[in-house]
């Protein structure tokens, strides 16, 4: 399997907030190549603290012999603005201070996000992209880029995912601030701050993550005589552990306040106008046991976005699953654009 790292360098974008962001960093990866097949480029967007190689998060789903093949596909994902896998973010330099940006990143939204990601689109030659697909966030990326720029793609697939932030999704995301904002070494001054809040930040979002059935299936403890030292506690530390080593807590806040701001109806009207302006023919997947994003989020863009085909996956992992549940996943995507 072909991969292929690259760079992007924008001199500057004015920012939905107002302000200008300058020298940009857009940092991708492609798997296989474009030249081979340039009608066929599956566009991948990844979710919240994912990087730009899908064949690291969705190993199932992504490499050869898999229903992304990259010897038959060329893919391509690209890194978020305000991420740290390589795209400019709260830890890159501002060129006017010469300073991390910390603290002071501007707010992002997916809309400046997508139209850094058209500019790569054409920097990468691509003329119309095949299959464009995202995951929870994922999926907010690729229906912002259908909105703002109708007919990019041919096939449109956006699973777990919704046309607007709900208040239940910012009322998490702000109970995952509030934790960092506790950490007193998140100052805006230390790169390597809050690292105690978002072991705390990542705990409250593996809760919307996983869910009650989730936990009660993978953590149950053997020992029904035990007083301490819970398998679920012990999941929890190791994940906010696992995290913190790959992660910042700058990013993590940063990415949450875009993530808030999702909204495809602002300036447009309303949400169902927006969608009825997709032109992609349009998968949209839901988990019948996503409490984060549930399933009358996705009958909402089925409804709206024209002709659009409704699957739902049963899970007990809730709005992992779509991460997860690979097989269903395939099945379901495979006979809509029947690869």
């Amino acid at each position: 399997m072909k991969i292929t790292e690259g760079n992007l360098l924008i001199d500057s974008i004015k920012l939905e907030c107002g302000e200008q962001l300058e020298k940009i960093n857009i940092h991708y990866h492609l798997l296989g190549d474009i030249n081979n097949n340039p009608g066929k480029v599956i566009w991948i967007c990844h979710a919240f603290t994912a990087n730009s190689n899908p064949a690291d998060w969705w190993p199932e789903l992504v490499g050869p012999g898999k229903l992304f093949d990259p010897d038959k596909y060329p893919i391509v994902c690209a890194n978020i603005i305000g991420s740290c896998y390589g795209s400019t973010g709260p830890s890159s330099l501002n060129p006017k201070t010469g300073k991390p940006y910390l603290r002071k990143f501007p707010l992002v939204t997916f809309r400046d996000v997508i139209a850094a990601h058209q500019k790569l689109k054409d920097h990468l030659g691509i003329n119309k992209i095949w299959i464009l697909i995202g995951g929870s966030i994922g999926g907010f990326q690729a229906m912002e880029w259908e909105c703002e720029y109708p007919g990019t793609a041919e096939n449109l697939v956006l699973i777990a995912t919704s046309a607007e932030a709900s208040p239940w999704v910012r009322a998490f995301s702000q109970s995952q601030r509030l934790a960092i904002l506790a950490d007193q070494t998140f100052d805006g001054v230390n790169p390597n701050g809050g690292k105690a809040g978002l072991k705390a930040a990542r705990s409250i979002a593996l809760l919307s993550y996983r869910g009650r059935s989730s936990y009660n299936i993978t953590q149950q403890d053997i020992d029904s005589n035990q007083l301490s030292n819970y398998k679920a506690c012990t999941y929890q530390d190791y994940q906010g552990d696992k995290l913190v080593k790959r992660f910042d807590a700058y990013t993590y806040y940063t990415l949450s306040l875009m993530l808030d701001s999702h909204n495809v109806g602002r300036g447009r009207g309303s949400s169902s106008r927006a969608l009825k302006q997709i032109k992609s023919n349009t998968l949209v997947v839901g988990i019948d046991s996503d409490i984060l994003f549930p399933l009358e989020e996705q009958r909402f863009l089925a409804k709206h976005i024209p002709q659009a085909t409704f699957r739902i996956i049963h899970s007990k992992f809730c709005h992992d699953g779509f991460l997860i549940e690979h097989q269903q996943l395939s099945s379901i995507i495979s006979e809509f654009i029947n690869l």
